[in-house]
Parts: C-alpha cells; structure tokens; sequence
C-alpha cells in the first residue's frame, strides 16, 4: 500500500492500452476558481514540491457535495489555492496534473499487463491513518485524524479486531514488511510481543523470498516513509524511488516460480492525497457504530488499484471495491472472522481469478535511467512525516529501554528535522528488539 495519489493523476493516461475510466481532458466536472477553468493536464512532475490537503474537510471541499447528496468533484483546485496562497494562478492548476501514459515505468506496465480495478475508492474522504486503518481493520473506530507534531500525538486506541488477529486465530503465518516505520503499529494488538516480532525490515522480504520455507501466506508491505530513502510516492518524494521499490517486489515474486505461480499481488494506493480524479466516491455504509468524528457513510476519492499475478488477465474490473475488499477476499479465502458492518457487505475481487494459470507474463523490469531529479532537503515534515515520528514515541515510551538512552534522543531531535527522522528510526529498532527479548524470555 503506497501513497496519497488519485486514480487518474496516476493511471489516467493508459486509456490508449485498456477501456479504462481515465482522464477527461474536456470533462464536465473540470475546476473553476476565480474565473479561470483548470482542465487535466498530463505534465505531474517526478518530485512534487508541495503536498496537497487531504483532511476531511479538505476532501469534502475537493469533492464537493451539492444539495441532492452528489459530489460535483469541483473543489479540487480551490482547496490547493486556499492552503497555498503564495502561489500563483498558473500553478492552482498543479493538482489537476496526471502522467502521461508510459511516464511511470513500472506502473504503467503492470496496469498494462495485468488487472487495473478502475473504481477502486479509498475507505473514506480523509488521511492516511484512517484508510489504513480500514485496509487492515475494516474500521478507524470514527476517527479520522492523525498526529500533528511531536508536541501534539493526538494517538488514539485502536484496539479493534485486525486481519493479523483473525489470520493467527486460524494459524495461518503472516509477516509486516516495513521500510522504515510500520503504519500497522499503531494497532494495539501489534504490540503484543508475538506480533511485534513478525514486523521485519524490508531487506528480509527478499531473503525470505529465496527460501520458500520461510515465505508466509500473508505479506503486508509498506514502503519508508522518510527521507532520505522514502519511496512511497508520497510527495514531495521522487515517484521514481517508489517505482523502484515496485519493480524490486514483482522482480522479487517472479524469480523464485514456486511463490509467483502461487501469489497475487496487490499494487495500491491509501487514499488521492488532494489529487484529482473526476469519478464521484459512492455512498456506503458505516463500519459500526462509531461515528464522533464522521457519519463514515461516503467512501473516499478513486484510488490507484493493480492486480498482478499470473491468475489475473490483463482487462479492466470495475466493480467498486474500497480497502476492506482486501479483507473480504481473505475472509473468504481463509474462513477468518467477521470484521466489521463495512467489510461484510464489500466486494470481493475474487472473481478476477482466472482457471488456468498464464504462462506468458512480462520478465524483470527495470526502471530507466533518466537522470537523477533534484535531491530532497529535509527541511521540514510533512503531515503523515510527522505522525510518523510521533507514532515512535509512542512505541518509545512502552519499549522498557535505557532512561539514558531515551534522554539522549530527546536531546538528538532539538536539532532539525533530519534528527528527528533518525531518533524516530531507532525509536522503532529498539521498540522491537525489546519485544524480541520479551518472546526469548518465555
């Protein structure tokens, strides 16, 4: 699960490879503000200098929901000029921006190859947190915030029911593999040492691809999140890196044939990150029955979404799937527990699963040189950089480490945000290296 990209900014120009609902270059719902009309334009840059809103409010305004309850997917570029007012005219236009076809390497081959699911929405109008909460959980227990700074946690208690929880009720292994910081530990029951320990560096998916032993039947990826290093898409990261990382794991499945020509890979995105995409998100309904923060009664902007696998043809599925369709297929596949009023009534992608498996797919793939792009400067953070590092002190502070070592690492972050990115990485390496030694102690 990557980040904070829309369907279209994304995967929007392949409509000259597959009959997807992609770009409109002449689209109805095209954005006004301040009388100048802003169409989609194929011009988004690898390294984005500022990062769109997409907080609730932010995304109601984006997608801009009229008297009869539809969203007129107008409000994109006044949210951008409102929480930029620095920048010009000509550049309120930047969020309408999307790749054209064959610009992202990686992606757009697999989309091209394999299933694109054109009406995959994110679970919700909001951030990060909360889509992930739903992809791993089915619900966000009606939040819909996240951390703002190291001064302001606003950490919430998410001990509801995950699909690691129902997997391990049913003995069926899994691992996190993470790049830097793991997203899936703000979940409550990650903390138990038998989980924390299934979380592991991202070195290890490679390793353990080689030794089919050591594969588990479960694998959730996230990328790093943090510069230097962070190939999430996220901007202002270069999307480059993350096509990299997206290259790394497909050529990774596909040289070792016993796990290829048994996996199904999902290539996806949390949520559209203030990006624009014209498809309007449908109504839903809620998970349960927490709501304090929204009615949760909407699903989210149109998200990217690839099926890859050797049992996936290479059309176009565009039933509406949101994040708890990741849970639905494994609820189906595996017999696991109920997760939530969301999840029970998603739909499933099983039905892209082919009879036979094929025997022609693309071979390794390699992302081209074209030169490196303007390095990244750490700064500042951004918002999700933020609750990142607030997350780490969160886990810091239930480690059981060395006073002297934490005293040392607040001392470290005073000076600047880069600091603070490596005080937060060992926060992390030592949360779960005190777990480990609790499981050893048993």
């Amino acid at each position: 699960m990557l980040e904070n990209r829309s369907f279209d900014h994304i995967l929007g120009s392949i409509t000259q490879s597959k009959a997807i609902d992609g770009v409109q270059t002449n689209s109805p719902n095209a954005n006004n503000y301040l009388g100048t009309s802003y169409a989609q334009t194929a011009n988004a840059p690898r390294i984005s200098t500022r990062d769109p809103e997409h907080d609730l409010t932010d995304v109601l305004t984006q997608i801009n929901i009229d008297s009869s309850g539809m969203p007129q997917m107008d409000g994109f570029v006044k949210n951008y000029a409102q929480a930029y007012p620095q920048i010009s005219p000509p550049q309120f236009g930047e969020v309408m921006n999307y790749f054209p076809q064959n610009s992202l390497p990686i992606l757009h081959q697999l989309a091209t190859n394999f299933t694109v699911c054109d009406r995959w929405f994110s679970s919700l109008p909001g951030p990060t947190w909360p889509n992930r909460l739903f992809a791993m959980t089915g619900t966000s227990l009606g939040k819909v915030t996240m951390p703002s700074g190291i001064m302001d946690l606003n950490l919430h208690w998410y001990d509801q029911p995950t699909v690691f929880d129902r997997l391990n009720e049913k003995s069926i292994d899994w691992k996190v593999y993470f790049g830097d910081i793991a997203v899936s530990m703000i979940l409550v029951h990650q903390w138990d040492p038998v989980n924390a320990v299934r979380h592991r560096p991202m070195i290890e998916f490679y390793s353990d691809l080689r030794d089919s032993s050591e594969f588990p039947p479960f694998v959730w990826i996230e990328p790093s999140y943090l510069p230097p290093g962070a190939n999430d898409y996220h901007p202002p990261h270069d999307v480059f890196d993350g096509e990299d990382l997206v290259a790394n794991i497909y050529n990774a499945l596909r040289a070792n044939p016993d796990i290829w020509n048994s996996s199904l890979l999902i290539v996806l995105f949390d949520e559209h990150g203030g990006y624009y995409d014209h498809v309007p998100p449908p109504t839903t309904v809620p998970p349960d029955h927490h709501q304090d923060q929204w009615t949760f009664d909407r699903l989210g902007v149109r998200v990217p979404a690839i099926l890859v696998s050797p049992w996936v043809g290479n059309g176009v599925l565009s039933d509406t799937f949101d994040h708890t369709s990741i849970l639905r297929y494994a609820i189906d596949k595996w017999g696991l527990g109920p997760l939530g009023q969301r999840t029970s009534q998603a739909r499933s992608f099983a039905s892209s699963i082919l009879s036979s498996m094929r025997t022609t797919t693309p071979g390794p793939l390699v992302v081209p040189p074209t030169g490196t792009a303007q390095g990244e400067v750490v700064e500042s953070l951004t918002e999700h950089e933020q609750a990142m590092i607030a997350l780490s002190h969160a886990l810091e502070s239930m480690g059981g480490e060395d006073a002297n070592i934490i005293a040392a690492r607040s001392r470290q972050v005073l000076s600047g945000p880069a600091s603070q990115i490596d005080a937060a990485m060992d926060r992390v390496d030592g949360f779960l290296r005190q777990q480990a030694s609790r499981i050893s102690d048993l």
